[in-house]
C-alpha cells in the first residue's frame, strides 16, 4: 500500500522549530506574497491555468465547525468545473473519511470519499504500512475517528477512555492502574488526537506505556491551536493536538512521530493514489501558515492562504520583512480574505 513513502514520516518536536521542518529537495519559495484581489483580470487567468490540482485545509478555510464560510461551496464547485481535481486535506482527526464524507455532502462542498485524507486515516495507514504487529495493541488518545479508521485496518486498540479507571488520592497514592491497562504490556503504540476530555490521566496512561522503547509515540497533528467561535460570534484560539503531545512527549522523554501537516505525508498519499498530480501544479489552500503553507513549501505546492482562520494578512506582511529565514518559509505565495472572494474574479472563466 504506502510503504514506500509511509516511512518518511519525520519525528521532530512540537515546538516552535517546528517550522523548520522540511524534506530534502523541497522547493524554497522565497517570493513576496501576492494579494489575489489586487491582480489583473489576465493574471488570475494565467494563476488559474497553473494549477491542475487542488488541497485544500477544512477547518477555517472552507467551515468553521458546522456552518461553510459564505462562497467556498461555490468555489470549490467552481474548480472542478474548471477540470480541476480537489481533495481535502485536514489535521482534524475527530472523524472517519465516512463521517467527513457526509459533511461536505450536506454542506455542498460534494467529492468522492478518496477525496478526503484525514489525520485518523494516516495513523491508521501509518501502522498499517509500517508493518505493525497486529498481535499488539494501542493506546488512543482522542476520538472514534482514530478507532474506526484502525478497525479499517484490523489494528487492535484499548477502548478510548480506559485511563479513567486511575484515581489518584490526596496523599498522591495511585489506584485502578491494572484496570485501566497499564500492566499491558502489549501495547506497541501511543496515538494521540485531539479530544475535548484531555486530562493528567492521558498523560500517566500514555507515559507508563511509552516506558517501553518499542512502543511508538505517535501524533496525528502539530497544531499547537484551533480557532473556534462562541455564541456571539467572538473568534477563540484552544489548545490544539500539539499542546497536548507536548505534554506527553515531555513527560515520557520521547520525540513524537507526527504525521500531519505540515509533514509531507498527505502529499504522498495523493501522489501514490494518482501519480499524474504534479507538484508544481498543485494548488495549497489554507489558514494556517505553520502546516498548511508549509506543507506547501516542503513539497513544492503552490501555496494560497486565506484570511478566515488562525493567520492573518498582518502576520504574513511582518513575515516578508522579517531576517528569520524559518518565519520567511511561512509567507505563502498569494493571499486572499476569503475564499469565496474568488468566485467574483473567475465567473467568466
Amino acid at each position: 500500500m504506502l510503504r514506500s513513502f509511509a516511512v518518511q514520516a519525520v519525528r521532530p518536536i512540537i515546538k516552535s522549530s517546528l517550522n523548520r521542518c522540511f524534506s530534502e529537495g523541497s522547493v524554497l519559495r522565497m517570493s513576496s506574497c501576492t494579494q489575489v484581489s489586487s491582480m489583473e483580470p489576465h493574471k488570475v487567468k494565467e494563476w488559474l491555468d497553473s494549477f491542475d490540482t487542488v488541497m485544500t485545509d477544512c477547518d477555517g478555510v472552507l467551515w468553521v465547525g458546522a456552518e461553510a464560510i459564505p462562497g467556498s461551496p461555490q468555489i470549490i464547485n467552481r474548480f472542478r468545473a474548471l477540470g480541476k481535481r480537489v481533495f481535502y486535506v485536514t489535521n482534524n482527526s475527530t472523524k472517519h473519511r465516512r463521517e467527513y464524507k457526509d459533511k461536505v455532502d450536506k454542506l455542498g462542498f460534494g467529492g468522492d470519499l478518496e477525496d478526503i485524507i484525514g489525520t485518523a486515516y494516516l495513523a491508521a495507514s501509518y501502522l498499517e504500512d509500517s508493518g505493525f504487529d497486529k498481535n499488539k495493541k494501542v493506546y488512543i488518545v482522542g476520538s472514534s475517528g482514530i478507532t474506526q479508521e484502525l478497525d479499517d485496518v484490523g489494528i487492535q486498540y484499548l477502548p478510548i477512555g480506559i485511563e479513567e479507571k486511575i484515581d489518584m488520592d490526596p496523599n498522591f497514592k495511585l489506584t485502578g492502574m491494572r484496570d485501566a491497562g497499564l500492566y499491558d504490556t502489549d501495547i506497541n503504540a501511543v496515538i494521540i488526537g485531539f479530544t475535548r476530555n484531555y486530562c493528567l490521566k492521558n498523560i500517566i496512561a500514555a507515559t507508563q506505556f511509552l516506558k517501553n522503547p518499542d512502543c511508538q509515540l505517535i501524533a496525528d497533528s502539530p497544531d499547537p491551536t484551533f480557532s473556534l467561535r462562541d455564541e456571539e460570534n467572538t473568534k477563540f484560539l484552544i489548545p490544539g493536538t500539539g499542546s497536548m503531545v507536548a505534554a506527553v512527549a515531555t513527560a515520557a522523554g520521547r520525540d513524537p512521530i507526527v504525521l500531519g501537516k505540515p509533514n509531507r505525508l498527505m502529499f504522498d498519499i495523493v501522489q501514490k493514489r494518482h501519480p499524474s498530480v504534479v507538484p508544481e501544479r498543485t494548488l495549497m489552500i489554507g489558514d494556517r501558515a505553520d502546516t498548511d503553507i508549509l506543507l506547501g513549501k516542503n513539497c513544492g505546492l503552490q501555496t494560497l492562504m486565506v484570511g478566515t482562520g488562525v493567520h492573518s494578512l498582518e502576520k504574513v506582511q511582518e513575515w516578508e520583512v522579517s531576517s528569520d529565514e524559518s518565519e520567511k518559509r511561512l509567507v505563502p505565495d498569494k493571499y486572499i480574505d476569503r475564499l469565496g472572494d474568488l468566485l467574483d474574479m473567475i465567473s467568466h472563466l
